[in-house]
């Protein structure tokens, strides 16, 4: 069996394994898994797996998902390895995946191959601790909301004065109404906030927009966050339906490549 640690005192584990077969055994898989569902992030220094293993153990998790044909997808600003790199650099601000599907994405898995000498680090906050450590008044006050997330949403942070072509473009993408509030199958709750977040439904702008940042304030202090500094070889896992996740900033020039599997989603936003 691995040996679990907790990350923080609210979400993320570390498993430490003995050797990388270790993630071939149905136990450590097992132990992975409940780690993932209850604490949110898992980590597993010196894991070293190539592409292969990486897709084997992600489908201990659920169907990998393959856009493009392409199971394995590189992160990195490298335009050269990768012809989405400058919409990467969207992934600098607090974001979960996947928010325009009408079933988002379960888990993602993240492998390092290359890290950046400076910066280059990943943040997790977890909306479910968020939302727990809520005041009561304030939970009430989102009982019932409704957010728009849209891909316009996470490109106008990082284009501020987008050309009529860009947001021709953007607005091409679905959008996606979800609860705010999001009560899962098992009746745990989390908070849908980060850079899709729109608007609220049926609130006035400034208003709207004054409360998603002010919820995603409140989910990203320290007492909810974790920062991941790479080594090569980690492997991190999240679930990407209750933690927010953001890269801090890294130059294109310094190399950090990760390799991502992201695994199919199950529960739809608006099941409950």
């Amino acid at each position: 069996m691995a040996v679990a640690t907790a990350l923080r005192p609210a979400f993320g584990a570390e498993l430490t394994i003995s050797s990388v077969d270790d993630l071939r055994d149905p136990t450590v898989v097992s132990q992975c898994r409940e780690a993932l569902r209850w604490r949110g992030v898992v980590l597993v220094r010196n894991a070293h797996l190539d592409d292969d293993a990486q897709v084997e153990l992600s489908e201990a998790f659920g169907s990998v998902l393959a856009p493009g044909g392409q199971q394995i997808f590189p992160v990195t600003l490298d335009p050269k390895k990768n012809r989405s790199a400058q919409y990467l650099k969207g992934t600098f601000n607090w974001h979960i995946d996947d928010t325009t599907s009408a079933v988002p994405a379960k888990a993602t898995m993240l492998t390092a191959r290359h890290v950046a000498m400076i910066g280059g680090g990943t943040e997790f906050a977890s909306t479910y601790a968020a939302y727990e450590n809520l005041p009561e008044s304030e939970r009430e006050r989102c009982e019932g909301l409704r957010v728009v997330h849209s891909f316009e949403a996470s490109m106008r942070l990082i284009h501020t004065d987008p050309t009529d072509e860009e947001v021709a473009s953007w607005r091409r993408l679905p959008t996606q109404e979800t609860s705010l509030v999001w009560e899962r199958r098992d009746g745990r709750r989390s908070l849908v906030v980060g850079a899709t977040a729109d608007h609220i439904v049926g609130m006035p702008k400034a208003e709207s927009r004054a409360l998603l940042d002010e919820l995603q304030s409140w989910t990203t202090q320290q007492r909810f966050t974790y920062t991941h500094e790479w080594q090569v070889g980690d492997l991190v896992m999240w679930d990407n339906t209750g933690i927010l996740h953001r890269a801090l900033p890294y130059e294109e020039s310094s190399g950090r490549t990760m390799h991502r599997t992201t695994i199919q989603g199950e529960e739809p936003w608006n099941d409950r």
